[in-house]
């Protein structure tokens, strides 16, 4: 199965952190954050990767050179961030007609990939336990299929999905940037057509300073 990791943001919230380096390449106890996640999801069985890449890009294709040896990665530079949606947009001819898992550079997980259904007719997203940070969370889900709550929802959005590529088919002439979920998932999720379930693994979101020092804290005292 393929597996798209976005790494394309600008990283701004990391401030200084990422004036000189892209964000992807901050490292959790001496690994960066993209090259855990393809570790990660190599434990999973993933064997081809598809990586967008913008802002120092050719950095990250540096760095992750010695992985390109022994797994299949192809990246897709864009001339500027196009949005986590326009990413998955521009990348459709890449997909073929299989569903594809998704997921952030910039997440910081051990993921239980055991109950990801095979295929998805639109999308199956992993969920997760409200941060501090999404405390209204981004969605409810009854009996595996999510929906919106008007105020307070119970499940944050992980970063990592399971993706059929046809719902990307109506996207692509689109301008770019759009994001994934206003413009793509929540029509979807509108008609009744996106499912979920909850996994309680370990996942940070890495989008802050104060975000990659628990990462961090988290690492050395865990020892993930």
């Amino acid at each position: 199965m393929k597996a798209m990791i976005l790494a394309a943001g600008l990283g701004s919230r990391m401030e200084k952190l990422t004036k000189d380096t892209p964000k992807p390449l901050l490292e959790v106890g001496g690994s960066s954050l993209i090259e855990r996640s393809i570790r990660s999801l190599m434990k999973e069985g993933i064997d081809e990767f598809i990586i967008n890449v913008s802002y120092l890009g050719d950095q990250i294709k540096t760095a992750l050179a010695s992985l390109t040896k022994t797994t299949n990665i192809i990246f897709i530079d864009e001339p500027f961030p196009y949005g986590t949606g326009g990413a998955l947009a521009n990348a459709r001819d890449f997909f073929g007609n299989h569903p594809f898992i998704l997921s952030s550079a910039d997440i910081f997980f051990n993921p239980d990939m055991s109950e990801l259904p095979n295929t998805t007719n639109a999308a199956h997203l992993i969920a997760t336990k409200n941060p501090d940070h999404n405390a209204e969370g981004d969605f409810s889900l009854r009996d595996g299929e999510v929906f919106i709550k008007d105020g307070l929802n119970d499940y944050t959005y992980s970063g990592l999905a399971l993706m059929n590529p046809k719902i990307l088919d109506e996207h692509l002439t689109k301008n770019y940037p759009f994001d994934l979920w206003n413009t793509i998932l929540i029509p979807l999720i509108q008609k009744s057509q996106v499912t979920a379930h909850f996994d309680n693994s370990l996942w940070i979101d890495v989008g802050t300073p104060d975000r990659l020092k628990l990462a961090r804290k988290v690492l050395k005292d865990e020892n993930y």
